[in-house]
């Protein structure tokens, strides 16, 4: 048990040590940049001494939550050029930079890309209202689009139903027919058939 618990330790210790994949480490420094990151394909442990990261001239467009609380030996950390989206997955992004010194480097080139009111401002200097507004208008899209589905979910069930109706009537029609015509049929057999016992009966007289 000792042995096992030994060797959880080292793994663990080598695991946090380890440069991500994808970037190029340097003693503290961890260089990320020009990798054509997404938000979900960050890497999700940094070395634990890490002083310095480059993030810049990537496609992120959010941070996920508690991305940078780990790396409390953490100095900088470049984050321009990269499309941020400053809707309600900017709130962690912008509240970590409200806790770095107004002259800290991070501050630098981190702009909104969309949405378009937003476009071109500083993350840092979003008021909170404006970030709210934004999230507002993200859920009156989505508001938008569950519409448009409700709708056209309504359509096509009524499409069915009337084509169920139709289907039925016709269904009725041919029904009614099929019982005429073989009324029609057992009738004509039976005059038939009576016309013939006629015959019989005269040609036995």
């Amino acid at each position: 048990m000792p042995l096992l618990l030994s060797l959880l330790i080292l793994l663990g210790g080598q695991s946090s040590s380890a440069c991500p994949h994808l970037c190029s480490c340097q003693g503290s420094q961890v260089d990320c940049s020009r990798r054509s990151l997404t938000s979900s394909s960050l890497p999700t442990s940094f070395p634990s001494g890490t002083t310095e990261l480059h993030l810049h001239h990537n496609h992120l467009t959010t941070l996920p939550n508690g991305f940078l609380d780990d790396l409390t030996s953490l100095r900088s950390v470049s984050l321009h050029d990269n499309p941020w989206i400053c809707d309600c997955g900017v709130l962690y992004l912008r509240a970590w930079l409200r806790r770095q010194p107004s002259n800290h480097p991070s501050h630098l080139g981190v702009n909104c890309s969309s949405p378009p009111s937003l476009r071109g401002r500083l993350v840092v200097y979003l008021t909170e209202e404006e970030v709210l507004e934004s999230c507002q208008y993200w859920y009156c899209n989505l508001a938008i689009a569950s519409l448009v589905c409700l709708f056209v979910f309504v359509a096509v069930q009524v499409f069915l139903l009337v084509a169920l109706i139709v289907f039925l009537r016709r269904f009725e029609r041919l029904s009614r027919e099929a019982r005429r015509t073989t009324e029609e049929s057992f009738t004509a057999g039976e005059n038939q058939r009576e016309n013939e016992f006629e015959h019989l009966k005269d040609s036995t007289l």
